[in-house]
């Protein structure tokens, strides 16, 4: 009987620790790490969520977000930051964490560059998406 409680109770231990670990990993409230831009090529096309890429608008495509989500982006160069809505899928060049619309990058002062190295930070997840 003893054996058997231990065998149940490692097996509780271990589920717990899995999913721990799992819910962490998606529920991450902070990113770092190298972000971009996309601009003229994509203005007016469709986004992932179904509206149409302003680049004059201050949103930002995430791999895996909720669409709707707000998330506050700093420049970790200048500690400039912006709010951001996600509304499209990608970055999917590299190992960069988000693609953030013309004028955020611009606010950012990074916009020249290209790139930078950016703190993302959830504000608040919406699981729905509206279209426009």
């Amino acid at each position: 009987m003893k054996l058997l409680n231990k065998k149940y109770l490692t097996l509780s231990l271990l589920f717990l620790f899995i999913f721990s670990i799992s819910l962490n990993a998606q529920n991450k409230l902070v990113q770092v790490g190298k972000g971009s831009w996309y601009g003229k090529t994509f203005h007016g096309k469709r986004t992932a969520s179904g509206e149409h890429y302003n680049m004059y608008e201050c949103t930002a495509a995430h791999p895996t977000l909720p669409f709707n989500t707000i998330v506050k982006v700093t420049n970790l160069r200048n500690n400039r930051s912006i709010n951001v809505r996600i509304n499209d899928r990608g970055p999917y060049h590299g190992k960069r964490i988000i693609d953030l619309s013309y004028y955020a990058a611009k606010q950012l002062g990074y916009a020249r560059k290209g790139f930078a190295k950016l703190k993302i930070k959830v504000l608040s997840k919406h699981s729905r998406h509206k279209r426009r």
